[in-house]
């Protein structure tokens, strides 16, 4: 018996170390070797470095001077993120998007693209279509009363064009670029 056990246990507790201890401290140095700024989240820092968001994850802005993100079924929260996970034939699915065009409707700018009202997989996307931005130009250029050709140059500016997918607009990127320029028209 102990011919069988003692290779089996010993197996197992080298098995634990390599797998268990071993090959994650090794990825995780090589990790921060090669990649240290997106193996920390790729924190996004103010320019007294508190930090703001992150270039990965989508955040809830207040206020109509600020462009929205897609809604998320998460509550933008990290530990919750996932889809709604409600299919196209669930009423309560129908019954949130109803209710979020409504919401975004009343602000008089036409069909509300799909992007603002539905979640993305994770709940978590940054990122919106150029056109879903383009369609919030008119409410935040009057409630920062800026130009909106100013404002579409802005989202020009922060369209990502991977090689592969569709082009796409970083919401916080945006938000922050509009908040410098704040700042920068106050001095």
């Amino acid at each position: 018996m102990t011919t069988i056990l003692r290779p089996a246990l010993s197996l197992l507790l080298l098995m634990t170390l390599v797998t268990g201890v071993a090959y994650p401290l090794a990825v995780t140095g090589v990790a921060q070797l090669a990649f240290a700024e997106q193996a920390n989240g790729s924190l996004v820092r103010d320019a007294s470095g508190q930090v703001r968001g992150s270039a990965l994850i989508a955040q809830p802005f207040d206020g109509p001077q600020w462009f929205q993100p897609r809604p998320s079924a998460g509550a933008f929260a990290t530990v919750a993120s996932s889809a709604s996970n409600l299919s196209a034939a669930n009423p309560a699915l129908a019954s949130r998007v109803a209710e979020t065009a409504t919401l975004l409707k009343s602000q008089g700018q036409g069909a509300v693209p799909i992007a603002l009202l539905t979640t993305s997989g994770s709940g978590l996307d940054p990122h919106l279509p150029p056109d879903a931005a383009d369609w919030q130009v008119g409410r935040v250029a009057a409630a920062r009363n800026l130009p909106e050709q100013q404002l579409r140059a802005l989202i020009e500016a922060h369209t990502d064009r991977p090689l592969f997918g569709p082009p796409v607009v970083n919401v916080l990127a945006l938000n922050r670029s509009l908040d410098a320029q704040a700042r920068v028209a106050k001095m």
